[in-house]
């Protein structure tokens, strides 16, 4: 019997000391120094994870996204195998180390330390908890510059209030950890947009090596008209050689016909009043430096960022950009419909949001904002109490409204999308304001040069609706209101520069005075 106690014994000593050694082993898992030790043991002790934070704090935001990355990979090693760093290590290294290219100036944290790990090349390596970690952070760091961007609240600080799915960086790894190659192909994580604003962002880098000299003309020569001759017009005509907007350079100082078309494509795709004269406004625009057309580039690939192309789901949407004045009216990825819109001024700046879009209001009544009975009708009325009958005004409920009519101020339709920014779009009896070049005129609300064509095409598959009814009813003197069947999202963004399918690219004036403000927070970050 005591023969068999020892035996019990000694297999429980045994039992005992192997349990112990796998424990040892699960802790020491990122010490292996040779590639058999890796095949069998490759994860790591999860204690070492707050150590690793407290001496690299500038990844110290991305601590929690770390462990939770972890926990769901039970503390494997995510970029070694038994060969070393595996390749989708250093495809990630290599884009997070040329992020320039992404449009952002900031520097990759421990760029030196995981040189190191990339850049050896001995055949004898030992992967370890610390080069596990940073190369993981790493990738968070180049997914969150590069597809999320600013934080939330700084883009409200901005006035940007349009929606962004939030980019789960975790679930868009385990993604390219299957697959590499997707990590090339990541259109669908942000827009189209940004993808022809970085090959623009390359072009004008190349630029940059060019000389740029400011175009100055003898004050005495300012009518100058196709056949003149003067040696600025070779400088010009290089100039639009180098930005694209001529297939050719002639060398030549006469100002032809080639160069009046060149000059007239500069100008529309710049938002500037059509002409093929030698403007001062043209002069200046030309003069615009290198460095600043990449400050406007890489402040809107960062808008994108925050605009992670909701638009690419939506069957039929309105998109309205601020800085050019346009709305555009896409159906299955189509522009169906362009129109020039009047937006607020600067001190009524129309906001950057999205909502759907539900009623079309035809002959509308004109309900007059508070602020504006008070500091605008109220001091009419006292200079002339027949002011309301002059504007086809009454009062209704305490306030005052417009009635229906070719007078009123919201024309003839109205197309709403409730909101909390009480913002609309609408007709103008103002047509005039369409010609103009810059166009924030409004209190906030978007004005519409082609509301009815907006309207004809919403309602197009409606039997409800012909051209004929849409007409009469836009020209009654009793406001009718129709429920969409399906609403319609409308966006609303701020874009100073686009680019065209064909690879143009179109600069608009930064009304709102956001781009400086936008490009300091980039530094910042």
């Amino acid at each position: 019997m005591k023969k068999n106690n020892s035996y019990v014994l000694i297999v429980f000593v045994c039992l005992l000391h192997l349990s112990i050694s796998c424990q040892n082993i699960k802790k020491e898992g990122t010490k292996v120094t040779s590639k058999n030790e890796l095949q069998s043991s490759q994860f790591f002790d999860s204690l070492a994870i707050a150590p690793f934070f407290k001496k690299h704090p500038a990844f110290q935001k991305y601590q929690k996204e770390v462990v939770t990355l972890y926990q769901k990979q039970d503390y494997n090693f995510i970029w070694f195998d038994s060969k070393g760093v595996k390749e989708i290590g250093y495809l990630l290294y290599n884009k997070a180390s040329h992020l320039t290219l992404e449009g952002i100036s900031t520097t990759l944290p421990y760029q030196k330390q995981l040189d190191a790990i990339f850049q050896e090349e001995s055949d004898e390596y030992s992967p370890n908890t610390e080069s596990e970690l940073l190369i993981s952070c790493m990738y968070m760091y180049y997914s969150t510059k590069v597809f999320r961007g600013l934080p939330v609240e700084k883009r409200t600080e901005l006035g940007w209030y349009l929606p962004r799915k939030k980019l789960a960086v975790i679930t868009y790894l385990d993604s390219i950890l299957v697959n590499p190659s997707l990590i090339n192909k990541d259109e669908k994580e942000i827009s189209g947009q940004y993808y022809r604003l970085r090959e623009q962002l390359k072009k004008y880098r190349a630029l940059e090596q060019k000389e740029w000299s400011p175009i100055v003309l003898d004050p005495e020569k300012t009518d100058i008209k196709i056949g003149d001759s003067i040696p600025e017009i070779a400088i010009i005509r290089n100039r639009l050689y180098l930005l694209g907007d001529l297939d050719s350079d002639s060398k030549s100082n006469v100002y032809d016909v080639p160069l009046a078309e060149g000059i007239d494509r500069y100008v529309n795709r710049n938002g500037l009043t059509s002409t093929t004269t030698l403007s001062e406004q043209l002069l200046s625009h030309l003069n615009i430096s290198i460095a600043s057309r990449m400050k406007t580039i890489i402040v809107n690939m960062e808008r994108w960022r925050w605009f992670a192309s909701p638009i690419a789901r939506d069957k039929r949407f309105v998109f309205i950009n601020i800085p050019s004045y346009q709305l555009r009216y896409f159906e299955n990825g189509k522009p169906l419909l362009e129109s020039k819109v009047v937006v607020g001024k600067s001190v009524h700046k129309t906001v950057v949001f999205s909502a759907p879009m539900k009623y079309i209001v035809f002959s509308p009544y004109w309900n007059v904002p508070a602020n504006i009975v008070k500091k605008e009708i109220l001091p009419a009325i006292e200079k002339n109490s027949n002011y309301l009958s002059l504007h086809n005004m009454e009062w209704n409920k305490g306030g005052i409204r417009q009635k229906p009519g070719p007078k009123n101020a919201l024309g003839k339709v109205k197309f709403i999308f409730p909101n909390s920014n009480a913002i609309y779009l609408h007709d103008t009896p103002s047509k005039n304001l369409f010609d103009q070049e810059k166009r924030d005129f409004s209190h906030g609300c978007i004005r519409l040069e082609k509301p009815k064509e907006l309207a004809q095409l919403i309602l197009k598959n409606d039997p409800h609706w012909t051209h004929e009814k849409i007409e009469k009813a836009m020209n009654s003197t009793i406001e009718k209101w129709y429920a969409l069947p399906q609403p319609i999202p409308v966006y609303i963004g701020y874009f100073t520069a686009w680019v065209t399918k064909e690879g143009n690219i179109h600069f608009y004036d930064d009304v709102y005075q956001r781009d400086d403000r936008l490009a300091r927070l980039l530094l910042e970050e």
